[in-house]
């Protein structure tokens, strides 16, 4: 399994002037790309796009070679994501306006990394900036991680960040050979619920989540009917603050799902796949925010990169009637569930019901096994993932 990482560097910056005009004349470029690319009216592969904007991103704009290739790659990736929805009918076709606060650059081409500088290719050539080296951030400048493209960012405070991408393998039992599963049910009043094979289960985060959205909307509701600068300004202070303290708790969430399941033996996790559940599933006005601001994809994200390096594996299952069949008899009913109660109305089973999810996940993760193995066939490949 390929595990990739971000690492964020706080670079120490006494003079960005330089740095700003490099990010400045980099977005230019984007800019300029990608009005070429909208008025193609589609997206065109890299090299093909490259050889029409190339002599104008050099001579014009100023950019150095790599600055170019990169910035014909990062324009073609965005559009091709906008084709994706376009197919998907959830947007339409625009143009794409970017603006100056990241930069990516190419390991060994455009950046170099050193003991704690930093080499970065800037408008006037190589230069070295110094970052803060922490104690977290040594086992991945051990030499045991590859560095590929990462991106140089400037926060609102004008404080320049470094995205440092870093990768390796590690291995994963594959599923055939597995034994012991764990399902995990993501939901919005526990933050997770995990059962595993021998029915040992855990809830996590029980309404933290829930509450911390519901107070920071609740806040800027009044803050919005206001209206007043000095209500705008602590708008513009709270901006960020509850996404991230959301990627803190399902960090520490993730990172207590993954030792409950070393601690169980687990060899695989199974979680739902949830992509496009906000499209499939209504939900009243009342209720919009809560569902539409519910951070799975992230915390799923997480626990698979976590796993990955203690040698777990994880499979995504379908989450068709997990919290409505019964995992005792499997009969499917809505009146089993009853909010967070699960009363099976055919054999009478009752349990929470997410726990009734999770055990439901699990027993489809291990179904899968046994289908692969069927079928003769290796373990699936899994998922690329990043985290900071």
């Amino acid at each position: 399994m390929l595990t990739t990482k971000t690492v964020i560097l706080k670079m120490d910056c006494p003079d960005t002037d330089l740095l700003d005009r490099t990010v400045q004349a980099y977005t230019e470029g984007m800019n300029y790309v990608s009005a070429v690319v909208y008025k193609l009216g589609k997206p065109r592969g890299s090299a093909a796009l490259q050889k029409i904007v190339y002599p104008t991103l050099r001579e014009q704009i100023g950019l150095k070679s790599q600055m170019s290739c990169n910035v014909v790659r990062q324009v073609t990736g965005t559009y091709q994501t906008l084709q994706k929805q376009i197919k998907a009918k959830k947007t339409t076709w625009q143009q794409i306006t970017y603006t100056p606060s990241t930069m990516t650059f190419s390991f060994g081409r455009d950046f170099t990394l050193d003991r704690d500088e930093i080499g970065l290719t800037t408008l006037e050539g190589r230069r070295k900036y110094h970052f803060f080296r922490y104690s977290h951030m040594e086992q991945y400048l051990d030499g045991s991680w590859k560095f590929g493209a990462s991106k140089l960012v400037k926060h609102q405070d004008g404080t320049y960040y470094f995205h440092l991408c870093c990768e390796r393998e590690t291995k994963t039992r594959e599923v055939m050979e597995s034994s012991t599963f764990m399902g995990v049910d993501v939901g919005q009043t526990f933050l997770a619920v995990a059962s595993t094979t021998d029915k040992k289960c855990r809830f996590f985060c029980g309404g933290k989540a829930k509450d911390l959205r519901n107070i920071y909307s609740n806040m800027r509701k009044r803050l919005q009917s206001k209206g007043t600068r000095s209500a705008k300004r602590m708008l513009n202070h709270l901006s960020g603050r509850e996404r991230r303290l959301m990627t803190d708790m399902n960090h520490r969430v993730s990172k207590e799902i993954v030792e409950f399941a070393v601690q169980n033996n687990v060899d695989v996790i199974g979680l739902e796949d949830l992509s496009g559940i906000r499209d499939r599933t209504e939900t009243s006005k009342k209720q919009r925010y809560t569902h539409h601001s519910w951070a799975f994809f992230e915390l799923q994200s997480f626990i698979e990169y976590k796993a990955g390096e203690k040698g777990i594996s994880t499979v995504h299952v379908d989450p068709a009637y997990t919290s409505q069949t019964c995992p005792r008899c499997n009969h499917i009913s809505k009146n089993n569930r009853h909010r967070k109660s699960f009363v099976c109305e055919c054999c009478g089973h009752s349990l929470h019901a997410d726990l009734i999810g999770a055990r439901n996940i699990e027993s489809r993760a291990r179904t899968y096994r046994y289908t692969l193995e069927v079928q003769g066939c290796s373990q699936p490949p899994t998922r690329e993932l990043s985290t900071r």
